[in-house]
């Protein structure tokens, strides 16, 4: 799969030109200028023409400020002046049809209001990540009524808004088989499911705590219209907790995977401190070794642990010290610990077992930093 910016790059190497400047005062900015300028000439606003006076400067294909070149971006209005070397056409016939990334509305009028107000809000940025990573004419909104018209924020007429249902959209493109993407499947995503034509993110935000299994739903009501449904989840080392759940942040998951990125790789790459302190939560637990102590009880882990799970969590270590206190644990250097355990006697209960200390100065042992 391929972003229009990397078509873009790929059609100006072939005609020989190394760099590009621009007679307009609207010119892209950000992370990826070439991406931004493709989706302007997708657009029709604009083309790639050749000068002949050389422009003062111009920027390289991978986006850095050069020298002049003899090549530039021009407003619709100055096209017919010049002679056009690349335009929104030549980019489009070599963009893959496939795939389609839509959110489905089916359950809005399930939602509160303010429940809505935060599916807009993610509809909209997750229109910002299409444009940045992949091309929003291949991002659909499904089911649009009225309400979600007055709320919405984004242009409309730069993605497809359907009102129809999801499963008429996909019968009128010809496509029998979809991936739901549901934190409730039995399923993980896998290599092979991205080669399907289409995926569906519900819209759905689950303020009131009442939504659980409600994705399901979707697939349900494709099943009946005859589409084949994939459900599939997005997991962190086989488990959904951790994963960022917002619209936008999915969809920026599926399409690094979509490029080649490893599922943990791309979870990474989205995930915030928020989302890895859920994860966090559960994985010290697991970790924790239980100290009888001179009658009391103690609940220990490695300090070491926090260099173990930084790897694969997005964590400072302000956020393991967070969660210590809340679950009150204690962590304590690994050398600690085997000290303690050679001072003390492991003895089975129904809860997994614990070492015994009778020695009440083993006790000093036992603090965080």
């Amino acid at each position: 799969m391929k972003k229009p910016g990397d078509v873009l790059r790929e059609i100006l190497q072939e005609k020989g030109i190394i760099s590009v400047g621009t007679l307009s005062r609207k010119w892209p900015s950000g992370r990826d200028i070439y991406q931004e300028l493709a989706l302007l000439l997708l657009e029709g606003d604009g083309a790639i023409v050749e000068l002949e006076e050389e422009t003062s400067e111009s920027w390289d294909l991978n986006g850095k400020k050069v020298g002049p070149s003899k090549y530039a971006y021009v407003r619709p209005c100055l096209v017919e002046k010049f002679k056009v070397v690349v335009d929104g056409d030549e980019i489009a016939r070599r963009l893959p049809d496939y795939p389609w990334i839509i959110v489905d509305l089916m359950l809005w009028d399930k939602h509160i209001p303010k429940e809505k107000d935060k599916i807009t809000l993610q509809v909209r940025e997750t229109y910002a990540v299409m444009r940045r990573m992949y091309y929003p004419r291949k991002f659909a909104i499904t089911w649009i009524n009225e309400e979600y018209k007055k709320k919405n924020k984004l242009p409309l007429e730069k993605i497809v808004s359907y009102e129809g249902t999801t499963a008429e959209f996909l019968k009128e493109r010809g496509i029998n088989r979809v991936v739901l993407l549901d934190p409730n499947a039995d399923e993980a995503l896998s290599e092979k499911d991205l080669e399907e034509k289409a995926f569906i993110i519900g819209g759905i935000v689950d303020m009131k705590g009442d939504k659980k299994g409600t994705t399901a739903k979707i697939g349900e009501v494709l099943k009946k219209e005859g589409i084949e449904v994939l459900r599939r989840k997005i997991v962190l080392r086989g488990d959904v907790i951790g994963v960022p759940d917002r619209i936008n942040h999915i969809t920026e998951i599926l399409i690094r995977m979509l490029y080649g990125e490893p599922m943990e790789r791309a979870i990474l790459a989205v995930q915030a401190p928020t989302h890895a302190r859920w994860r966090l939560r559960r994985e010290i637990p697991k970790r924790k070794i239980r100290y009888l102590i001179d009658g009391k009880l103690y609940l220990v882990v490695e300090k070491e642990l926090f260099d173990e799970l930084k790897g694969w969590l997005n964590i400072r270590w302000e956020d393991f010290v967070k969660v210590l206190r809340e679950t009150g644990i204690i962590a304590l250097e690994r050398r600690r610990i085997h000290r303690l355990n050679k001072i003390s006697t492991y003895r089975p209960d129904r809860n997994g077992g614990k070492r015994v200390i009778l020695l009440k100065r083993a006790a000093l042992l036992c603090y965080n930093y």
